[in-house]
């Protein structure tokens, strides 16, 4: 196996996901408020569609935070050391989601000014949409620093496997996956694409994945014991690039 190689993320991922830990906490702030509004103004039988519009916009806000966090988490996320800081760093989302519908769902059900079928469907559809807050907000499979490193030095002992024992990948922008060739359709005509190392990829972009293309490419150019990477090296410019059938 190559030298390890330690997940450190970039300032770059850093910045992005600071900001969308920003945005993550402003949708929860935004939907605790709404759950303020409604205990203060709407626990009663005239407003129990006004209510139930309510529990419902504060459900799309706490599940658009916990999407946003775990997007954060990916880009930088906390190392498995700190037990404190991963268990509150990944799983925040399920707390916010609970906290955004817990003392409504409570006061609701304790309310005495309103009628039994009030607090059925009000109780009923706020309890749903909290444990709905809450489960979207879990992360069965959290990020961590040591996960990261781990998988980055399998994926870079595969790739070199397959890449003439080159650690060089690319990626684009708004892509979630790496390549192996430049050229692959899938990247091929944008305007900016990213080259560096397998963790590279990982610590700038969070992209963690081979793209299956190049994967397939590059093990059958292997078996044939053709690179046609390198041949395309050599073509004039303006040619066409060598195909897998024209190499064959």
């Amino acid at each position: 196996m190559s030298e390890q190689k330690v997940f450190k993320a970039s300032d770059e991922a850093k910045g992005k996901a600071k900001q969308l830990r920003m945005f993550a906490i402003l949708a929860w702030i935004l939907g605790i408020g709404g759950q303020i509004f409604a205990i203060l103004k709407l626990i009663s039988n005239e407003t129990l569609v006004w209510l139930i519009v309510v529990i419902v916009l504060i459900l799309a806000l706490s599940i658009t935070g916990s999407l946003l966090w775990k997007k954060a988490n990916r880009l930088d996320p906390a190392s498995e050391k700190q037990k404190f800081k991963f268990f509150m760093q990944n799983q925040l989302g399920a707390i916010m989601g609970v906290l955004s519908f817990l003392p409504l769902v409570i006061l609701i059900f304790m309310n005495k000014n309103i009628d039994g079928k009030t607090k059925g469907i009000a109780g009923t559809i706020a309890a749903v949409a909290m444990v709905a807050a809450g489960i979207t907000g879990i992360d069965f499979n959290p990020p961590s620093v040591e996960k990261y490193t781990e998988q980055i030095n399998e994926q870079t002992d595969v790739v070199k496997s397959i890449n003439n024992n080159l650690d060089e990948v690319y990626w684009t922008e708004s892509g979630n996956r790496y390549h192996i060739y430049k050229d692959c359709h899938h990247i091929k005509n944008r305007d900016v694409i990213n080259d560096g190392t397998v963790k590279a990829s990982w610590e700038d972009k969070g992209i963690s994945e081979l793209c299956k293309t190049c994967k397939a490419r590059a093990e059958k150019e292997n078996d044939a014991g053709v690179d046609i990477s390198d041949l395309n090296d050599f073509l004039p410019s303006g040619d066409e690039e060598v195909t897998e059938e024209a190499a064959e």
